[in-house]
């Protein structure tokens, strides 16, 4: 084996490393896209069935689907713990999307490009609205 061969196996096994990185930060990537879709669904079926539930004046108790058994539950009951579960898939979806951003990051610097611009920004606090609203009018 000469220098040249020697030299090109070093690079293509170094290229080989690098693009396993990338693969396997933009599976990480993807990943968590799928996951924020998957509890957002969740989410939204939790926040219908809620409404369903304070629309339907008529009954007093309801179905309530825990795990894999049905429980009939007075319908205060089921309200409080569905809004429960909500507040519960609103968190995780935060915790996740703010796990997302470092890594796009960390994929858009592998692949040598710049960080995208606003991807960084948070809402304002309703106090900051309230200052801005406060200046505007």
């Amino acid at each position: 084996m000469d220098a040249e061969e020697g030299l090109s196996s070093i690079e293509a096994s170094d290229l080989l490393k690098y693009l396993t990185e990338i693969e396997m930060v933009a599976e990480d990537v993807l990943s968590s896209r799928r996951e924020i879709i998957d509890l957002d669904r969740q989410r939204n079926k939790t926040r219908e069935a809620v409404r369903a539930l304070q629309k339907d004046k008529h009954r007093d108790k309801t179905w309530l689907c825990a795990g894999n058994m049905f429980l009939k539950v007075e319908k205060s009951k089921a309200i409080s713990t569905l809004t429960k579960d909500y507040d519960e898939l609103d968190a995780e979806i935060n915790k996740v999307r703010s796990g997302l951003r470092p890594k796009v990051n960390k994929l858009r610097d592998l692949e040598k490009k710049e960080d995208l611009k606003g991807f960084d920004l948070d809402p304002l606090t309703p106090d900051e609205k309230r200052s801005v609203e406060s200046l505007l009018l």
